[in-house]
């Protein structure tokens, strides 16, 4: 099969790889119809999370039909479209029992960091991407999720990561009705985020970047009110002008390892790797909330020591949450939202290429070029 394989810093090819097959009863086999490029994918592309392997495939954000099933798969059958979560959970351990299917202690029992995950660092459990012709799905009566016959493909995509992720870092905000969200990153997931907290009762929402396209989908596409990093080089003061001096409620940071805006993380951090990126979006949240407010992180961050202003967040009151989303867990909810208009998933991807353009696909949405907010590659196209 063809497949986008990791095999440098900067750099991915399509090349050929053996097809998957099913290696324990409870596999599928997809026929990849859609796959989606993450930021998260970025850290990976640029070399930033540890134990990211040449040859890797990438690519956790994608629906499929399925080709070949276990001997012990019963949910699904041969020719089902699916969804699939990001993270590989097997829905019965201590944690899936729970919901907290991203932390999982089936998928990825040598590292006690998160659950498994497609297409990612091998601290993940080192499974294989969708960005694929074919994936293997482990733990299929769990995992995927049928896609309604009157919904395509991408219309439910982003319920593999983005939707959920975008949900669970507004509901970690504990919004209560009229309060004000600032959200640092209007990238896909954060867009997600700012619409989903007018769903839980936000009074106003602010999104902070510097990205003209990415500034334009939060006003469009999440209604909400923008600060330009390009024109505003103080997002904490621009906060809390607009917020009579005290800062948001909540502030959620969407961003991660890879932020811009202080030469000294950036070198600190993206360039001499001392540290595990540039944690600067988190230390302008902490900041710029309010005292006794909510910082609630969903942007990435690799396992060692960051620069984050915790004395200030201990001093000011704050609440933190933070997390890889538990996708599974919102699927559901989140299909129901999209059925019913309320959310249109579709409406962030803005480019769609052949699987053969995958390096391509990778440098615009790098470098967010040609407007580029959401990139999905075809591989059967």
């Amino acid at each position: 099969m063809r497949a986008v394989v990791y095999e440098a810093p900067y750099r991915v090819r399509v090349r050929e790889k053996p097809a998957p097959a099913i290696e324990h009863p409870d596999d599928v086999v997809l026929k990849v119809t859609r796959a989606a490029i993450c930021g998260s994918d970025l850290h990976l592309f640029h070399g930033l999370i540890p134990d990211t392997r040449v040859g890797t495939t990438f690519g956790h954000e994608f629906t499929g039909t399925v080709e070949e099933t276990g001997p012990g798969v019963r949910a699904l059958r041969r020719g089902d479209r699916v969804v699939v979560p990001f993270n590989i959970a097997c829905g019965t351990c201590f944690f899936c029992a729970r919901g907290l299917t991203a932390d999982c202690e089936s998928t990825n029992p040598s590292n006690e960091l998160a659950s498994g995950v497609y297409g990612c660092s091998h601290t993940t459990g080192g499974y294989e991407g969708g960005q694929a012709e074919y994936v293997r799905v482990p733990f299929a009566d769990f995992g995927p999720m049928k896609i309604p016959d009157d919904l395509e493909d991408e219309d439910v995509l982003l319920l593999s990561d983005v939707l959920p992720t975008g949900y669970q870092a507004a509901e970690m905000g504990g919004i209560q009705e009229g309060e004000t969200v600032a959200v640092f990153g209007c990238g896909p997931v954060g867009l997600a985020a700012a619409r989903c907290a007018w769903h839980l009762g936000a009074g106003k929402v602010l999104a902070i970047d510097r990205v003209e396209a990415r500034l334009r989908m939060a006003e469009r596409w999440a209604g909400a009110e923008t600060i330009d990093l390009r024109k505003s080089g103080d997002p904490v003061a621009a906060l809390k002008d607009l917020t009579r001096g005290r800062g948001p409620d909540v502030c959620i940071d969407a961003v991660g390892l890879e932020a811009s805006g202080s030469a000294f993380q950036t070198i600190a951090g993206r360039k001499l790797k001392l540290v595990a990126g540039s944690a600067i979006a988190l230390s302008w949240a902490i900041h710029a909330v309010r005292k006794g407010g909510t910082v609630s992180i969903v942007g990435v961050y690799g396992p060692p020591a960051n620069l984050v202003p915790i004395g200030v967040a201990m001093n000011k009151g704050l609440t933190l949450r933070m997390g890889q989303a538990s996708a599974k867990r919102y699927m559901p909810h989140l299909l129901a939202h999209v059925r019913e208009g309320l959310l249109d998933p579709r409406g962030l991807i803005t480019h769609r290429l052949p699987l053969e353009h995958a390096p391509r696909a990778y440098e615009l949405f790098d470098r967010k070029e040609d407007g580029c907010v959401k990139c999905v590659l075809m591989p059967q196209e």
